[in-house]
């Protein structure tokens, strides 16, 4: 489910950063999937809904969604619509490095994940402000004098703004129309609190009282996964996250819910695309 083909070149991101402004009328998306970075969009037109986290936000022109990395996500085109956006990688490791400990510049993904609403939606003036800062970012690589310098500020002033702008904003802005399902959401939160215990289909469904086969068929509707595989992910990004911080991998395998090491380094692999301490 790690995304490694959008528009042929997405998936891994080997650099600081990158900006896309793309047009088309026919997204080819992989159905839902995660970034191991973090990402930005800006709806330039076209009708879309985004769904993230088991969350569908239907957007207007001048939304800015916050993908953070490791969040499920997949945006879904009417048919026959010019979809027209601009989608800025960021590696968490570039924001890291011009942040400061009372401006830590990867704040704003992490305010979005904590209130559950990855979307902020600029009023009035703003909405021109946000696509003059997104086109600096995407004029700014031009290959004149300092042209990677000039590129690198860009993105730090529209970072700058975001988190500006949504520290001050409300957790759940009026006017803001969205859809969700609230007990596949008390699901989630189960899970992830609870990610070092036996997490089967049947012990949750006996947590929620739910038949089986309605949670694992809502929960596939909702977020475009197994339960399976939603809990699998959340166990790798949490062992990933460990082990960024320095925490010895087979520890951090423990604390995030797998009792055999073999299973780990083998869905580790397979999602990462090398071992754990290849990837660290």
């Amino acid at each position: 489910m790690l995304d490694r083909s959008e528009v042929g070149r997405r998936g891994y991101l080997n650099e600081d950063y990158r900006l896309f402004h793309l047009r088309d009328s026919q997204v080819l998306a992989p159905g839902y999937h995660y970034h191991e970075f973090d990402k930005l969009v800006l709806q330039l037109g076209g009708r879309v809904t985004y769904n993230i986290e088991g969350k569908s936000y239907p957007l207007q022109p001048m939304d800015v969604l916050l993908v953070g990395r490791g969040m499920i996500h997949l945006p879904v085109t009417e048919p026959g619509q010019v979809y027209e956006r601009m989608v800025l990688w960021i590696d968490r490791a570039f924001l890291s490095r011009f942040s400061a400990p009372e401006a830590e510049l990867a704040d704003c993904f992490t305010l979005a994940e904590r209130r559950e609403f990855h979307l902020y939606r600029p009023r009035g003036e703003e909405r021109e402000r946000y696509r003059g800062l997104f086109e600096r970012v995407r004029d700014a690589s031009d290959g004149q004098f300092a042209a990677r310098l000039l590129a690198d500020t860009c993105v730090l002033q529209l970072m700058v703004a975001l988190n500006r702008d949504l520290l001050k904003a409300p957790a759940q802005p009026g006017g803001v129309s969205y859809r969700f399902d609230p007990k596949m959401e008390e699901v989630t939160h189960y899970i992830r609190e609870h990610l070092t215990e036996e997490l089967s289909v049947d012990r949750l469904a006996g947590v929620f009282f739910l038949s089986r086969y309605y949670l694992m068929h809502r929960f596939k509707a909702v977020y475009g996964c197994t339960l399976h595989q939603y809990i699998r992910q959340k166990r790798l990004q949490q062992a990933a996250e460990q082990i960024r911080r320095g925490v010895p991998i087979l520890k951090a395998a423990e604390e995030a819910g797998f009792g055999d090491y073999s299973v780990f380094l083998r869905a580790f692999r397979s999602t990462y695309g090398r071992s754990p301490r290849e990837w660290k």
